[in-house]
């Protein structure tokens, strides 16, 4: 798996595999995650999906999968346990500890069938005990058929059933005694109602042949259920997205996630689709459906590009832009921007260290990051730019270091990354916005660990092709740095103070110098 995609499909069903197909189609980056447990899975096949009638559950996906990974999408199995937001997206933790990162979330996870408390009904789910007239009605027409009362759904239920056979058995089990009008209705229809509980089944081969109730068997060759239906909707919750019940002609029959009627929830970014939406939804209903929310996501991505490619226009024509859209605007400029090597300074400081836990701040294209990572830190890295972000976890990947490297997106003055680390790396934090960098400083300081340290490179100065463009602007100096800190007496040690000149060359070329400082300072165990 790479780190980030713009669509992760939590599901890799009808609805997931679609979904994920429109994407791939579409273009995008897209990784399904599939647990590996369909809920037709003990079926001997689907039906009522033109085109594909009767084909086996498992084939059915494994075509749906070819098809995907033909456009480049991505499909593993795995289960996912947690989603989070992170930045402008969502970090996803998998039960293995790995963890991916996606733009968008397209949840078709389905739901979970509860079966009545009858002996022996789960060893027969899906072959012999059924749930869906349309979908093996005709595979059990003109046998004997019995149906299992739980709610006043039952009657409805028995009357469908009626259709594909005369031999229809209706136990009232634990459901409440039949109106009037009900009765009359079963009696026209010739179907006999079994009062009392059922107790068990009776197997012959390994198949169902009867039902037994009252001490005595009525035989039955099929038998259908109406099971509570509950979507498997956990990891939604950690996003605050909650489940509202689903009723059929005033009755309850579970519980779904809501969403409008192309899948988007409450949660921004966030897409649902199939039987985690729809209890009721067929397979070919929940392909339907993965294939509009997968249009749909498209659709959002595709109005956030052109937001940023506006805003890489206005950052041109010298229009006001937030802080994240300028270096968005800036990032995507060229494909490349700083050299891809580690800064010189934080080479020299940090080699000598025993690798710990770093904090990158300003990682851009993820150069420092990476290095440190390649020698052994667990590094979380952040930037204010989405773009350079995904640029670097690409970098990332290829030099093999991906799952040592935490990638967030912060706008620093605003938001900082939770935790304490034995280094933190805060490498020429200037900007043409404003930035408010005594208080990131300050909250880069307050993030080292006892006995960590705090490395802080700057510019001092403008380079030598540049002549004051901005008298006003103040590049501070490392005293500047220290007591903009204001860090309490005896708890902190400097361990190096300079300012030094380097080789830097100009836009076309050149050779120049430029003039940068490096504070470097200790906090005592």
């Amino acid at each position: 798996m790479d780190t980030r995609y713009d669509v992760v499909v939590v599901g890799g069903g009808a609805a997931g595999l679609s979904g994920a197909l429109t994407l791939a189609r579409a273009r995008r980056r897209v990784l399904v995650i599939d647990a590996g447990r369909p809920r037709n899975a003990p079926a001997d096949g689907v039906h009522v999906y033109l085109g594909r009638e009767g084909v086996p559950p498992h084939d059915l996906l494994a075509a749906g999968r070819e098809e995907v990974a033909g456009y480049g999408g991505e499909i593993v199995l795995g289960t996912v346990e947690t989603a989070e937001r992170t930045g402008e997206g969502f970090r996803l933790v998998l039960a293995d500890g790995s963890q991916v990162e996606a733009a968008r979330l397209l949840v078709t996870t389905g739901l979970a069938d509860e079966l009545p408390d009858v002996p022996g009904l789960a060893e027969l789910w899906g072959r012999d005990v059924l749930h869906c007239p349309y979908c093996h009605g005709w595979e059990v027409r003109g046998q004997a058929i019995g149906v299992v009362a739980t709610s006043p759904l039952a009657v409805h239920q028995a009357l469908l059933w009626r259709q594909w056979s005369d031999d229809v058995t209706l136990f009232r089990h634990t459901a409440p005694e039949f109106g009037e009008e009900e009765a009359e209705q079963l009696v026209a229809r010739g179907i006999t109602v079994v009062e009392g509980r059922i107790t068990g089944l009776r197997l012959t081969g390994g198949r169902l042949s009867g039902v037994r109730v009252n001490g005595t068997v009525v035989p039955r060759r099929a038998l259908a259920v109406a099971t509570r239906l509950t979507a498997r909707s956990g990891l939604l919750a950690g996003l605050g997205l909650d489940t509202a019940e689903q009723e059929m002609a005033g009755h309850v029959i579970g519980t779904y996630v809501p969403a409008d009627p192309a899948g988007a929830t409450s949660v921004p970014g966030v897409w649902v689709a199939g039987n985690v939406t729809n209890l009721v939804e067929q397979v070919i209903g929940s392909a339907a459906a993965g294939v509009r929310a997968g249009a749909a996501i498209n659709a959002d991505l595709i109005a956030e590009e052109t937001r940023q490619a506006v805003a890489v226009l206005r950052a041109h024509a010298g229009g006001q832009v937030s802080p994240e859209e300028f270096w968005d605007a800036f990032y995507t400029e060229r494909p490349q921007i700083w050299s891809g090597k580690p800064n010189v300074m934080l080479v020299r400081e940090a080699t000598d260290l025993e690798p710990g836990r770093a904090l990158d701040l300003g990682s851009g294209e993820g150069a420092d990051a990476i290095w440190l990572a390649e020698r052994g830190w667990r590094v979380t890295a952040t930037d204010i730019s989405r773009v350079a972000l995904d640029r670097a976890a690409a970098h990332a990947k290829t030099a093999e270091v991906a799952d040592r490297i935490d990638w967030q997106r912060h706008d620093l003055g605003s938001t900082f990354p939770d935790g304490h680390y034995d280094l933190v790396s805060a490498s020429f934090l200037h900007s043409k916005g404003e930035l408010p960098r005594e208080k990131i400083l300050r909250s880069a300081a307050a993030a080292v660990a006892p006995g960590g340290v705090l490395l802080v490179l700057g510019h001092g100065g403008w380079p030598s092709w540049e002549h004051d463009p901005m008298p006003d602007v103040h590049f501070p100096t490392t005293q500047d740095v220290l007591d903009a800190l204001d860090l309490p007496e005896g708890e902190w040690e400097v361990l190096r103070s300079e300012e030094y000149e380097r080789s830097q060359h100009d836009p076309e070329g050149r050779p120049g110098t430029r003039t940068d400082n490096v504070l470097k300072i200790r906090r005592l165990p």
